[in-house]
């Protein structure tokens, strides 16, 4: 099988898994424990969480270890909102943001905030204006990813920033769980997040690790309580393995970040040009988005049906979001975007990471066309001037 479905989640590299065994082997006490082998895992996970503050150029105690991307933003979120009531109830998001950023926006809703959702261009980019328009006084937190999963729709964050602390005293989050790696980010400089949450298991690290990152103190409330750990906002044995995996899995990132993104940049655009030719057609990722995902639909055919069609043929891709692959309603993404009906129902995503080859790339586009024939009985192509 080749596997091209990297933005749902990566295979674990072979260092990673190296680095995670040794550590289970040999740091497995309870980094909480008083005794020698507790002192010496407590130490270790310092050292990742030092490195991780390092690598976002913030400081260790603004590092808190979590499950993922979905439960760092559920607790950034809700957590500064709750914890900062004085400074407004109103919440902003982006139509087209992960659904743990809605969900946690609407949970917020019925306990008493007020909710605003700013509406993106047809490319899925947010609309300045509208953004404008929608940030108050009392916005307290503002939530917007920075490459959207479903289409690699890259936001501005730095505007968006520079807005937020010039017009409100509105905390900044941002999902960077697409873009770490692939797009750089800190917290370096004025206009920059007050917090960002980050997945380990779209980094070849491990599903269950992740962070929630910010760029100085805030007052927020704890996520977990009961004995203290993660300066008592995550209570819980913390998993050092894991993110001992993670430290180095974003390091690794990092260090390969300007070769890895050259290489999908090119593979990115190879695919729009190879799918700009089929008059079946729709591409809704462009070559100004993030560089390592690919999204396009092919005319009254469901998603479904060519993911099964290419997988017959070995080929690994996803629906526009594998959090949502097994619910048929059109993506909110898609809807937000205004894509033409036609193509609301079928949109795939071809999604590349670190074991991607260009071998991959020309299998996919061979298989590609062979299940455009099959699903639509011919391959219709634009004539070439």
């Amino acid at each position: 099988m080749i596997y091209l479905d990297n933005s749902a989640t990566t295979k674990p590299s072979e260092a990673i898994m190296t680095t995670f065994i040794q550590a289970n082997e040999r740091f497995y006490a309870n980094p909480a424990s008083l005794h020698e082998m507790g002192v010496a895992s407590n130490s270790l996970l310092s050292r990742s969480r030092q490195q991780i503050a390092d690598l976002l150029k913030t400081t260790e105690q603004q590092i808190v270890f979590t499950s993922g991307g979905s439960e760092s933003n559920n607790f950034i979120i809700k957590g500064l909102a709750n914890a900062n009531t004085h400074r407004g109830k109103h919440i902003l998001v982006s139509a087209v943001e992960h659904a743990s950023v809605l969900e946690s926006a609407r949970m917020l809703e019925e306990s008493g905030f007020e909710v605003d959702y700013v509406k993106v261009d047809h490319q899925g980019v947010i609309d300045m204006n509208d953004f404008k328009e929608k940030l108050r006084k009392d916005t307290v937190v503002v939530s917007v990813m920075h490459v959207n999963n479903e289409v690699g729709a890259i936001q501005p964050i730095q505007a968006i920033a520079a807005l937020i602390h010039q017009e409100s005293r509105a905390f900044f989050h941002v999902d960077a769980v697409q873009s770490f790696g692939k797009l750089t980010i800190d917290f370096q400089g004025e206009y920059a997040p007050d917090a960002i949450s980050i997945s380990g298991h779209k980094l070849h690290a491990f599903k269950g690790s992740g962070i929630a990152a910010f760029k100085k103190l805030f007052t927020i409330d704890p996520l977990i309580h009961g004995g203290g750990q993660e300066m008592g906002l995550r209570s819980g044995t913390v998993a050092v393995p894991q993110n001992v995996a993670l430290a180095k899995a974003m390091r690794l990132a990092s260090e390969m970040q300007v070769q890895q993104v050259e290489k999908y940049k090119d593979w990115r655009d190879e695919l729009h040009a190879f799918l700009a030719q089929f008059r079946d057609v729709y591409t809704l990722s462009t070559n100004a988005g993030a560089p390592h995902i690919v999204s396009c639909s092919v005319a009254d055919i469901k998603g479904e049906v060519m993911i099964n069609a290419m997988q017959s043929q070995q080929i690994i891709v996803s629906t526009s979001s594998a959090c949502h692959s097994k619910d048929s309603k059109v993506s909110h993404v898609v809807t937000a975007m205004g894509i033409p009906d036609e193509y609301a129902r079928g949109v795939i995503r071809i999604s590349f990471g670190q074991m991607t080859t260009q071998e991959h790339i020309e299998s996919f586009k061979n298989v590609f066309e062979n299940v455009l024939k099959q699903v639509k009985g011919e391959v219709k192509k634009y004539e070439m001037v």
